[in-house]
């Protein structure tokens, strides 16, 4: 299976965004990707009241007679379709049953352009960083509950379980080992990491993360200055079950793909059988 991480740098301009998703997405299609990930915050970056206003209803499966999508997963529904590809869209803002807290969610679309499952990102950064920024993500954000997993499809007909989860999610292998015990072998990482976190910590967490699980792990980032003070790291990458980076991307807006050998995995874990040697 092909896959490619997109590196965005999104702004406070929700068509603007998806414009950019548009083209970056219809760019690795051409190259042959079968999965892409977008990174977190991919349609809109800034003030917080604004994000609310941006929060639609995430519906998975069928839908009722008239239900309508929201401009956001429409446009993911299309390019998905149109591409031929599974698509999973970093965190979005989903309406939840608190007006002010939407949840921070990832959707999971398949190539015929539907959505097929959706993950609302459990932790939540709330920190005081060295650079004296403080973040808040709980003030604006409901926290979800459930560990996503599902099976994705490539062109070739080959099947495997896809885990889900988004940028601080990283720092908890727990929830990483629950993905695993659901049978995934590709994890996504969705992120905006910062870049007072992300010089010292971004490789080394998902290369862990990586190793431990002996998964595959795509982290699509934000990169560059955004609205409200905001900068992020960037260097998004896919590493391999052995901890590998397989791609990375560099300065700016860009991708990276690289090619998942689910045979490899295998004998990774065959040669290396930890998982079964786990004892709690």
């Amino acid at each position: 299976m092909l896959a490619a991480v997109l590196q965005l740098s999104s702004q406070d301009d929700v068509n603007a965004n998806l414009e950019r998703v548009r083209a970056r997405v219809r760019e690795v299609a051409a190259l042959g990707a079968e999965l892409v990930v977008l990174p977190e915050n991919f349609a809109f970056m800034g003030e917080e009241s604004t994000k609310r206003e941006c929060a639609e209803r995430i519906v998975v499966g069928l839908r009722t007679s008239g239900e309508a999508d929201g401009p956001i997963v429409s446009a993911l529904r299309d390019l998905a379709r149109d591409g031929g590809v599974v698509l999973v869209a970093g965190g979005m803002p989903e309406q939840s049953s608190d007006a002010v807290r939407p949840y921070n969610t990832s959707v999971l679309v398949d190539a015929a352009g539907e959505v097929v499952a959706k993950y609302r990102k459990i932790h939540l950064f709330d920190v005081d960083l060295p650079d004296g920024t403080t973040l808040l993500e709980s003030g604006a954000t409901m926290a979800g509950s459930d560990a996503v997993v599902h099976e994705v499809t490539s062109r070739a007909r080959t099947a495997v379980r896809l885990g889900m989860t988004i940028c601080y999610d990283v720092r908890f292998p727990e929830l990483y080992r629950a993905l695993i015990e659901k049978g995934a072998r590709v994890v996504t990482v969705p992120a905006a990491f910062t870049v007072t976190t992300g010089k010292d910590h971004w490789h080394v967490l998902l290369r862990a993360r990586a190793i431990e699980n002996q998964t595959f792990v795509l982290a699509a980032a934000q990169h560059g200055r955004h609205p409200r003070g905001r900068q992020t790291y960037g260097k998004s990458l896919i590493v391999d079950p052995w901890g590998d980076v397989l791609a990375q991307c560099g300065e700016g807006e860009g991708f990276a793909m690289a090619r998942l050998d689910f045979a490899s995995q295998d004998r990774v874990r065959a040669s290396l059988p930890c998982l079964t040697h786990r004892k709690l």
